[in-house]
């Protein structure tokens, strides 16, 4: 084994460089990257590595570094792979190949593999330098996740929907997500929404399951209405809040995202009391459909902070 990495080069955020990495972030779900990956990991590239680094102030990242000219380290990032599902979000395991992004390797400082850091809020630590049995290395996580959470430290990672197929290169639902899928394949939008419904009381954290939800409810809302009917209530009476939600929920479905929205901002403006916190709430719910990433949300929130101040 080659020497402990030198502390230092782990001692604050930013602590290493990262200007010669090129290429925009991009998040870590459904990242289409070969190798691997599942509901807690992921493989890192240039493109998403200050992501999974930024996912680290909510909950731990774990970073295996690993190279194929050592076996010791894949079967440790491997044994990890397993753990991350155990875990079930109290940390996102990060596979760097040294070999395919060796820009990374160097702005870290990695001086051999295996290596296993642990980066917590943004703050980058040597963890682990040689493989163990995975019953052992369950015990050590098992005590690094508890003296973090004494230290406040609780957050949970979403799991990932879907995963590679190593062998196929093909995207995999997450067995999680498949009956609340099938039903809605069939047809079976209320069955759909009692499965999204079950994974979020499961875990509030699941933005996946939520953004699910969130559609599959508007999907029951809008069941059986007829478009043109919808649209006449709506401009009938600008202040029906009925007919404005049901026609924004329309728009959604239709693909029109940022009617949906102005429709309801509009709203917003001209209500007040409780009728405003209604449309707000119903305006928040199609944001989660969207995903709060989407540009269209982001821009529609700052319209609705404008409208609400």
């Amino acid at each position: 084994m080659s020497e402990q990495p030198n502390q230092s080069s782990f001692s604050r955020p930013g602590a290493f460089d990262l200007s010669g990495l090129s290429g925009p972030t991009t998040p870590t779900g459904r990242s289409g990257q070969p190798g691997v990956s599942g509901a807690y990991a992921v493989e890192i590239t240039e493109q998403n590595f200050q992501t999974v680094l930024e996912t680290s102030m909510s909950a731990p990242v774990l970073l295996a570094f690993t190279s194929a000219q050592s076996p010791e380290s894949k079967t440790l990032a491997d044994d990890l792979h397993t753990l991350s599902n155990e875990f079930e979000g109290r940390f996102l395991l990060g596979v760097v190949d040294i070999d395919a992004v060796p820009a990374i390797a160097q702005a870290m400082q990695i001086p051999s593999v295996p290596l296993v850091v642990l980066v917590a809020q943004g703050r980058p630590m040597p963890l682990l330098q040689q493989a163990a049995p995975i019953a052992q290395l369950r015990d050590a996580l098992t005590q690094v996740l508890q003296q973090l959470t004494a230290g406040g430290f609780t957050g949970r990672h979403q799991p990932r929907a879907s995963e590679v197929d190593a062998e196929t290169g093909e995207e995999t639902v997450d067995p999680r997500y498949l009956p609340a899928e099938d039903a809605l394949e069939r047809g079976d939008i209320d069955a759909a929404v009692v499965e999204y419904r079950k994974l979020v009381d499961a875990n509030p954290a699941d933005r996946e399951a939520a953004a699910g939800l969130a559609m599959a409810l508007v999907l029951q809302r809008t069941s059986g209405v007829d478009l043109n009917a919808a649209r006449a209530a709506a401009a009938a009476d600008q202040d029906d809040i009925d007919a404005q939600i049901m026609v924004a929920d329309l728009d959604l479905l239709g693909g029109h995202v940022e009617d949906a929205f102005k429709r309801l901002i509009d709203l917003v403006r001209r209500t007040s009391d409780a009728d405003r916190d209604r449309a707000r709430n119903h305006l928040i719910d199609l944001f989660g459909a969207v995903g709060n990433e989407d540009p269209r949300v982001l821009k529609a929130r700052r319209d609705l902070a404008s409208a609400l101040f």
